[in-house]
């Protein structure tokens, strides 16, 4: 990018422009940006939005440069402090007549009639199992669902055993506990390629408070352990960090490895320009991964809530919008930081603005410099997805966690589609696209173009500690990978 490009305007609110060097854009957006309106209160989904013109020349240098890096099939591997062992490392040998404890995460919504009503996290384990089997290894499937408080019959992985039966083809048999003699009796009894599912395993309180005699007893049932439950590795819990103690080797899923290689691979030593899209009704909630990704990012989105508190920051209206009055300093110094870092942080130009929450309430659309009292933005605005979609163009590894409006409203989802739509897009060409799980996971399912996207994270807490650079119990437990030549 010439140094000399002009200065670019957003809603009258100017933005610089800088050299770029060959690993990271340094367009870096004025910080003192308009405002947006959004989520009067914390439950509410997030706003992510931009004011950000691409400048030309520097998107044409980007898009002549070949995007390759797909890897649907074997990703490259993550760095070193969470290259773990794979399952896809053991042999045959390895597996052939051994039981194999593996945790799974099976925590899938039910109705009232106990029906499944999204398999999701059923079909991501499904991989590792059938590749167990098929070496003939006896599997042990463990997994807990829901918050049960002892041994509750609502929260039993028995309404589970059809959809697993159906996906692997061969029929599984569902024990009563996840430990004692009745489970021994089954595990004995089953055959090669078999698999049993164990009862919830959260119906000992000892799972969560990482009881050792308790990680001890379900160790006891196999002769090695595989850890598939990305979503739980955050917790270092009996069956997710304890178990490892007593078994050898510990290894990780597919499913697990493969978000290790992109929430950790992808970040560490990404295809640039590298944007992230952040999220959130509160800036709190985000401080670790919005710093972490200060530190890694060329782009920076911001949106949700948060938003409204980095705006009074700068001393804009936010209406009746949710404020986080004692992070307004803290919003003042992380936007310094990005400046100082040249990071190009990007926000909205436009909103939809709303006169209440509600799918029906009166709307329109307005300069995020022009909110009027009492109104809220449940959208970004038509400028605002032009502009962000531009930004987009000039990358090539993305992370999005967080939609960009209300998008439970059809009325205000025109903004999450659009964001959504773009990064399908951009896969297409070969751009690496991260979705990072939580609401942003469920806004790709609902456009329907969740099944071109690079990488789909299972976990929501598990990918944001990642994203903050913080370790993983559940993961740094596993055996370590031999280091390639």
């Amino acid at each position: 990018m010439a140094s000399s490009a002009a200065p670019r305007t957003l809603c009258g609110i100017p933005t610089s422009t800088s050299s770029a060097s060959s690993t990271r854009a340094t367009t870096t957006a004025s910080l003192s940006l308009p405002s947006t309106r959004f989520l009067p209160r914390t439950s509410l989904r997030g706003l992510s939005s931009v004011g950000f013109g691409s400048d030309p020349t520097f998107s044409h240098h980007v898009a002549t440069k070949l995007r390759s890096f797909k890897s649907y099939g074997k990703p490259v591997r993550g760095v070193a402090s969470m290259a773990k062992k794979s399952v896809g490392d053991l042999t045959e040998a390895d597996l052939k007549g051994k039981k194999v404890f593996v945790r799974a995460d099976l925590n899938v919504p039910l109705d009232e009639n106990q029906n499944i009503t999204d398999d999701t996290r059923i079909r991501a384990a499904i991989p590792t199992i059938k590749h167990l089997i098929s070496k003939g290894a006896k599997v042990l499937l463990s997994s807990h669902l829901g918050r049960p408080k002892g041994v509750t019959p609502k929260y039993s992985l028995a309404p589970l055993v059809p959809r697993l039966t159906e996906l692997l083809g061969i029929q599984v048999v569902k024990a009563d506990d996840c430990i004692g003699p009745e489970v021994e009796k089954l595990v004995a009894s089953l055959p090669e390629g078999g698999v049993l599912l164990l009862e919830n395993v959260r119906f000992y309180k000892e799972e969560e408070k990482n009881d050792p005699e308790f990680a001890k007893k379900l160790a006891s049932l196999a002769d090695l352990y595989v850890n598939d439950a990305f979503g739980t590795a955050h917790r270092a819990h009996a069956s997710t960090e304890g178990v490892t103690k007593f078994l050898k080797p510990s290894v990780a899923g597919f499913l697990l490895q493969k978000e290790l290689d992109y929430l950790v691979g992808a970040v560490s030593s990404p295809k640039r320009p590298f944007a992230a899209i952040v999220g959130g009704s509160k800036v709190s909630s985000k401080i670790g991964v919005i710093e972490s990704l200060l530190e890694k990012c060329d782009i920076l989105l911001l949106g949700g809530g948060m938003i409204f508190t980095f705006y009074k920051a700068q001393g804009l209206s936010v209406g009746s919008s949710l404020v986080e009055e004692d992070k307004l300093d803290l919003a003042t110094s992380l936007l310094a930081k990005a400046k100082a870092k040249g990071v190009s942080l990007l926000l909205p130009s436009d909103v939809v603005i709303a006169d209440k929450f509600a799918p029906d309430a009166e709307s329109k659309v307005v300069p995020s410099t022009s909110i009027p009292d009492g109104w809220m933005g449940l959208d970004i605005g038509p400028d605002s997805v032009k502009t962000f979609n531009e930004a987009l163009e000039t990358t090539q590894t993305v992370i999005w966690n967080g939609p960009m409006g209300v998008f439970e409203f059809d009325k205000f989802a025109v903004g999450t589609e659009a964001v959504a739509k773009k990064l399908a897009d951009l896969s297409g060409k070969g751009v690496t696209t991260i979705i990072g799980g939580g609401d942003s996971v469920a806004a790709v399912e609902k456009v329907g173009v969740a099944n071109v996207m690079s990488h789909i994270s299972t976990g929501g807490g598990a990918s944001l500690e990642l994203l903050e650079g913080k370790e993983l119990p559940g993961v740094i437990a596993l055996d370590e990978a031999l280091v390639a030549a």
